[in-house]
């Protein structure tokens, strides 16, 4: 898929996968990897075992979600206080414990925020975002913004840790296209996400590849989203 032709939702999601894969790496010292493939789906969940949503609004809006597998939550989690040089013994074990919990939901605050400023640098416009909220969940939640139930877009991505440990990124957006008014000054910096995505598309070796480049229940989430 040539970037000329990909959606706005599309390049958005792009922009967002690039910011989860930089805060995850940053603060466990691991290498994540996502799929080349976007998936266009009909909706969006909080699905088991660990979930976490954000909404966003301003010059574009939308809701962001990250669903972990208990197994990628604790890996994730674990080799992050490892990290930071936290002793084995202070570490939890159970993915339901707070501090596994508040973990990712500070993983998402994190993200979002890197992914407004990207957005904001490469097309000039910004958004603001609410608290994060992060919940372990035994039954998928469907989720949506009220505001956008007669327009939007929405997205999925596969992730995986180091360990090969699934966890996923979702988010939808409002109906809207991004259209540049200026085009790119000749000797611009090309976005490292973009060249990231051309290395997979062509397919060159991984030689190569290397070389190229706080908890919230039910009820008050469907509230929050006007679910209830």
């Amino acid at each position: 898929m040539q970037q000329h032709s990909l959606k706005t939702v599309d390049k958005v999601a792009k922009i967002f996968c690039s910011a989860v894969k930089e805060v995850i790496d940053a603060s466990t010292g691991m290498s994540v990897s996502y799929a080349p493939t976007i998936q266009d789906v009909p909706s969006i969940s909080l699905k088991p075992d660990l979930g976490c949503f954000v909404q966003f609004n301003g010059d574009y809006s939308g809701l962001f979600i990250m669903n972990f597998s208990k197994e990628a939550s604790l890996e994730i989690y674990k080799k992050a206080m490892a990290y930071m040089g936290l002793p084995d013994e202070e570490i939890s074990n159970d993915f339901e414990s707070d501090e596994v919990v508040n973990y990712v939901g500070e993983i998402i605050n994190q993200v979002i925020g890197k992914a407004r400023q990207k957005i904001e640098t490469k097309y000039g416009l910004s958004a603001n975002n609410n608290q994060p909220k992060a919940i372990t969940i035994s039954s998928a939640i469907t989720l949506s913004v009220a505001t956008m139930l007669d327009g939007h877009d929405c997205r999925k991505i596969a992730f995986r840790t180091d360990d090969s440990n699934p966890f996923y990124v979702e988010m939808n957006l409002e109906k809207t296209e991004f259209i540049c008014l200026e085009p790119k000054e000749a000797g611009e910096s090309a976005d490292i996400q973009e060249h990231i995505d051309d290395v997979l598309e062509k397919g060159i070796s991984g030689k190569e590849k290397a070389e190229a480049a706080p908890e919230a229940d039910v009820e008050d989430i469907m509230a929050e989203l006007g679910l209830d």
